[in-house]
């Protein structure tokens, strides 16, 4: 089994950074583990490295699909696993970097292993969904599994119809399911590696980072999405950053208000994400100070983990 180091973080923690700077130190190559990034043309809001840095350092799993198309968690595996096989076959190690808590548990435990489609079931509930309004089967999701409600977009239908087919057929909820991780055997040559900052160091740096998209042009980058006749798939559409932003095009809200959202919902993103790093086993933890550079942070990682 090839060796994978996942180095995580809240969002806006520095990950990314500290990832390339450890790649540059062993040679190493970085496999994205964030569902955002996988999207063509969403560069500025979820904070992609730029070409010039992806062409100093391969990265995978980035800029994989169109923002009309959908993509799963069993795509991103099957998209990781070949990737690290390409990476070690290189003799490189492979980094595995990013904060996206469904795809590290799918890569680093396996998939979840639910009930098989209902393909019946499926086309009532999506019915139910342009009839009522999506809102409706959140606000039943949230009934019968809050704690897949909490954690799944209001606007997600993917995710909410599958939670809610899965509690028709088991008649158990898909978060009581899916704690089968929990307890669940890792796959072997996994080290977790995470960053961890004080929350109002997290909040400032969240507020600078949508203030830089800002400046950058998410704006525009989410005016040309709207403007394709292809759309863009509610999967994409519900990231943090671009959600609001469609709002504000759409006159739903000010600048002001979308640029206030984007930082609540990116910490509350954070949040969650903090909720979700607990769950993983023999994590090695480096707190961050404010002022401390992605150099030393590399360093320190390096001085205190062996990579192979």
């Amino acid at each position: 089994m090839v060796p994978l180091y996942f180095i995580l973080g809240c969002t806006a923690s520095g990950k990314g950074s500290v990832g390339r700077q450890i790649a540059r130190k062993i040679g190493g190559r970085i496999i994205s583990v964030d569902s955002m990034k996988v999207y063509r043309r969403m560069d500025i809001g979820t904070a992609k490295p730029p070409a010039a840095v992806r062409a100093e350092i391969p990265h995978y799993c980035i800029d994989v699909v169109e923002p009309w198309e959908s993509f799963s968690v069993a795509q991103f595996v099957s998209c990781a696993e070949s990737a690290a096989e390409e990476i070690a076959a290189a003799g490189a190690p492979v980094l595995a970097v990013g904060g996206t808590s469904l795809y590290i548990m799918a890569l680093s435990q396996g998939l979840f292993e639910g009930p098989p489609a209902d393909p019946d079931l499926r086309a009532s509930l999506s019915e139910r969904a342009r009839g009522e309004g999506l809102a409706a089967l959140h606000a039943e999701l949230s009934t019968v599994d809050p704690a897949a409600a909490e954690r799944i977009h209001p606007n997600d239908e993917k995710r909410i119809v599958r939670a809610l087919e899965v509690f028709r057929l088991t008649g158990r909820p898909i978060s009581e399911l899916q704690t089968q991780w929990e307890a669940g055997q890792r796959r072997s040559g996994c080290t977790f590696i995470a960053l961890r900052r004080d929350k109002a160091d997290q909040s400032r740096r969240i507020n600078l980072r949508t203030k830089k998209m800002l400046e950058a042009g998410l704006q525009n980058e989410v005016a040309g999405l709207l403007a394709d006749p292809r759309g863009i798939a509610p999967q994409a559409a519900q990231a943090v950053g671009y959600a609001e932003m469609i709002s504000h095009l759409r006159g739903q809200l000010t600048l002001e208000e979308a640029f206030e959202k984007i930082k609540i919902n990116t910490r509350r993103l954070a949040r969650k994400q903090r909720t979700w790093h607990r769950r993983f086993q023999d994590v090695t933890w480096f707190d961050i100070a404010a002022d401390e550079p992605p150099e030393t942070t590399a360093a320190r990682i390096l001085d205190a983990v062996e990579f192979r």
